[in-house]
């Protein structure tokens, strides 16, 4: 079958260098001789025949331009998966879900599908692919970095530039005031933003989901060994999904315990949802029940002060930078080569400094870091080092 008009779609949160795949698939599909159509809002927009047309001649330098020309949504059509019994009728599940939404390439008048997303947006065309060999090609998308296959994904870096240019800026009003001030960066699952920017911007402490927290050791103590060694204020890194070790949540706080995280809202698959804990204003009502971490301050002539800043979306905000727009664009180029060479249920990927193709099954699933990562022995050293090496002078 000819290719003669494509679909793309863009789904889950927003992330610098979404225009820039949409610009470089738009380029090659109207070298080529092909029409491209935009999916608006997601899986949404697909199951409600929501489109607008592309033409590349009305969207010039589109790739310089931050979020997403096609808006986008949460929306998971495989849902209704999550509530089923038994093995077997999960497969039957999802063979319906994936063949209906096959049908809607013939509702939309597409003869194939570009999918620009995440783990759960890739999830839906890999699972359209799998059971019904629907024309899908998949494009790795998270500001987490957190999908296996690909080295690093677009908007990943921009986002780390954004979080350290705030840890930079908050760390002149730490300064100024002699504050304590506690960072909540996003990462729900994955540390990669919290270690890369924490480390980038010189965070005196940096909490991540893979390695839970013993609050007295690597946050009490280290901080007594901080204003004893003479510093006069701290930054905390904090990821939005790092959570205590469970004899620390026993033994060391006092606003929060085993229920409250037993109580937290559930995901699909029935885990606690950590990041609604809101841990920078847990550790700060902590830190600030601490007598003794106060009298060391004073013993050091400082006032004990203690404040949480949270991100948030300002961490999607804005322009992607250069690196982010030129893998976006190559992430695009290479997707609208696989739709030309006929190349389905293929994820495009970076490896090293080149774009590769690997199966879409491959590269929806998670990745994490890893004990042996260079990050965190960096991490590590900084903590340490900084403080023994001030205590020499």
């Amino acid at each position: 079958m000819t290719i003669k008009k494509v679909g793309i779609l863009t789904g889950g949160g927003d992330c610098p260098g979404l225009n820039s795949v949409l610009y470089a698939i738009m380029l090659k599909a109207f070298d080529a001789g092909i029409e491209c159509v935009g999916i608006l809002r997601g899986w949404k927009g697909f199951l409600n025949n929501e489109t607008i047309p592309l033409n590349v001649a009305e969207h010039d330098d589109l790739h310089t331009i931050g979020g997403t020309h096609l808006y986008t949504s949460r929306r998971n059509p495989f849902k209704p998966v999550s509530r089923a019994k038994t093995e077997e009728e999960t497969e039957t599940l999802k063979k319906q879900i994936a063949q209906e939404l096959a049908k809607q390439f013939d509702v939309l008048g597409i003869d194939a599908l570009i999918v620009i997303g995440g783990d759960d947006t890739l999830g839906v065309a890999n699972a359209m692919y799998e059971y019904s060999k629907a024309k899908v090609v998949g494009c790795p998308k998270t500001i987490d970095n957190d999908l296996a296959g690909t080295h690093y994904t677009f908007g990943f870096w921009s986002a780390v530039q954004l979080a350290s240019n705030a840890l930079d800026n908050l760390t002149t009003t730490a300064r100024s005031h002699q504050r304590v001030f506690v960072v909540e960066i996003m990462g729900r699952d994955a540390g990669f933003l919290t270690l890369y920017s924490g480390i980038s911007s010189g965070a005196d402490i940096i909490l991540i989901p893979e390695h839970p927290f013993d609050l007295e050791k690597d946050v009490i103590e280290i901080l007594k060994k901080r204003v004893n060694a003479g510093y006069k204020y701290h930054i905390i890194a904090c990821s939005e999904g790092a959570y205590p070790k469970k004899e620390s949540l026993i033994k060391d706080f006092k606003t929060i315990s085993q229920e409250t995280i037993e109580n937290l809202p559930k995901d699909e698959f029935g885990n606690p949802k950590l990041q609604a804990l809101n841990i920078s204003q847990i550790l700060v009502d902590e830190l600030n029940l601490r007598e003794d971490l106060k009298a060391e301050f004073q013993k050091n002539n400082i006032d004990f002060e203690c404040r949480s800043v949270v991100l948030g979306h300002t961490m999607r905000a804005g322009t992607p930078n250069a690196f982010d727009r030129i893998l976006g664009l190559r992430f695009g180029l290479a997707a609208m080569k696989l739709v030309l060479n006929g190349d389905f249920g293929k994820m495009v990927a970076l490896q090293g400094n080149k774009i590769v193709n690997i199966p879409l099954s491959e590269g929806v699933k998670k990745k994490y870091i890893q004990s042996d990562n260079d990050k965190l022995e960096l991490r590590d050293l900084l903590v340490r080092v900084r403080v023994k090496s001030k205590e020499i002078l």
